[in-house]
């Protein structure tokens, strides 16, 4: 029986196995690389030589290298925390500082890709052509677009609500989001003691009440 036209056009959309398993092990590679001697140990031969392919299969799923180490850690990065439900305005966030705190502190690799976007620019204005071709390969995302996008959204969900408006009045959000997660950061960089959940609520119900003072 012969195949029709229509099916053999779908036959022909359908993923090649061995490119998925090439990516897999280049991604894999790096991943490895990154995790155990930072972004500088992620080179074009490293991964490679590790991952047991050529470098023209590197090319034909990476750009370049910053695209490659860009991959490498979003699979680092660990999920947001969750938001809580049904819980009031106070109790959410302090879960949420929580969440953060504990990603800060026993999985710095968040930390260390923010740091190192601040020193790297080609990753922050990372192309975003417009074809197919992008949609498989999230990479091409800047690296700052994913780490704000799965960190922020959770403090979206819970600021950016009517009954927080209606609670805090009209404020400047970064500034809010400075103030509730920066003495987490602060505190893993001058290596304190981990922030606990007494410390989560002391920054949360300072910042409230700052809020709630300054809407008058």
């Amino acid at each position: 029986m012969g195949v029709s036209a229509h099916e053999g056009i779908q036959t022909s959309r359908e993923p090649d196995p061995r490119k998925a398993r090439s990516r897999a092990r280049l991604l894999d590679a790096a991943t490895e690389l990154l995790a155990t001697g930072g972004a500088d140990a992620v080179t074009i031969d490293a991964v490679t030589t590790r991952a047991g392919v050529g470098r023209a299969t590197l090319y034909r799923h990476f750009a370049n290298g910053t695209e490659l180490v860009a991959a490498a850690f979003a699979r680092l990065i660990p999920p947001a925390p969750p938001v809580p439900e049904n819980a009031d305005l106070r109790e959410q966030l302090v879960e949420l500082l929580i969440g953060q705190a504990r990603i800060v502190e026993e999985v710095p690799i968040p930390l260390a890709a923010m740091c190192w976007l601040g020193m790297g620019p080609e990753l922050v204005h990372a192309s975003r052509p417009a074809d197919p071709e992008a949609q498989e390969r999230p990479e091409l995302q800047s690296l700052r677009e994913q780490l704000v996008e799965r960190y922020r959204s959770s403090f979206d969900r819970v600021l950016g609500t009517e009954s927080a408006r209606e609670d805090l009045g009209e404020f400047d959000y970064d500034l809010a989001l400075i103030q509730l997660v920066g003495p987490i950061v602060f505190n893993r960089l001058v290596t304190l003691p981990p922030i606990g959940r007494r410390a989560c609520e002391q920054i949360v119900d300072d910042f409230l009440a700052a809020r709630r003072s300054a809407r008058g």
